[in-house]
């Protein structure tokens, strides 16, 4: 098989560029690149559980659950009960986490914009759709029960 003739490898190998130019934008502003999902769950205020956010960010809980530890030990997360349901926490940005969103979504932003350099709206439009059709598909395949 060739990989340039699978949608998935490529689809992988773009995340992989796209994850190394992002740590390259946001180091200097000590972020790393595997808080970028968290920052954009919680940035418009949402509070989420630990299983939330890994199910948004399509990692496992101990992956989850490390990178929150770090999260919170840089001070950009704070965790309180849910007060539905006291076994679970709670986790939201805390003031200085806020701030960092824009860091990242300015970064985000010129990052997409170098790698669609020379393309149309049109082009980025049909990208996003088909990129969101390919998660889509893939989440039915994953929650599907097994035989």
């Amino acid at each position: 098989m060739q990989r340039e003739a699978s949608e998935g490898y490529l689809v992988n190998w773009a995340a992989r560029l796209f994850a190394q130019a992002m740590d390259r934008e946001i180091r200097p502003h000590d972020l790393s690149s595997a808080y970028v999902p968290v920052l954009f769950a919680l940035g418009r205020g949402a509070e989420l559980t630990q299983t939330q956010l890994a199910r948004l960010a399509a990692i496992e809980q101990p992956t989850m659950a490390a990178t929150l530890t770090r999260m919170e030990r840089d001070g950009l997360l704070a965790r309180r009960r849910d007060p539905l349901d006291g076994r679970k926490q709670l986790i939201g940005l805390t003031p200085k986490g806020r701030e960092k969103v824009a860091v990242v979504a300015e970064a985000v932003r010129r990052i997409n914009d170098e790698a669609t350099e020379g393309w149309s709206a049109a082009d980025r439009r049909r990208t996003l759709d088909s990129v969101l059709s390919v998660i889509d598909n893939l989440n039915r395949l994953l929650d599907a029960p097994q035989d």
